[in-house]
């Protein structure tokens, strides 16, 4: 997990993502420091999900109702 590159974001509750691509694991770092793994997340909606005018709404909408997830940290 630390050898990541996290991407900080501009979101009131998100801090920082990364992505592993060979895994499909999208790592979410909120302001309150927990970290959520998603699982089997294709590399468009990581790539959506850093486009995105409101990354903390595109989490909300299309990751959290889609792919299984679990905190890590």
């Amino acid at each position: 997990m630390y050898d990541l590159n996290w991407i900080f974001v501009s979101s009131s509750n998100l801090s920082r993502i990364a992505y592993d691509e060979l895994a499909q694991c999208l790592y979410v770092e909120f302001t309150n420091s927990s970290i959520y793994l998603y699982k089997n997340v294709p590399i468009y909606e990581y790539e959506q999900l850093l486009r995105a005018g409101s990354p903390g709404g595109y989490l909300n909408a299309y990751i959290k109702p889609s792919y299984p997830c679990e905190k890590i940290g």
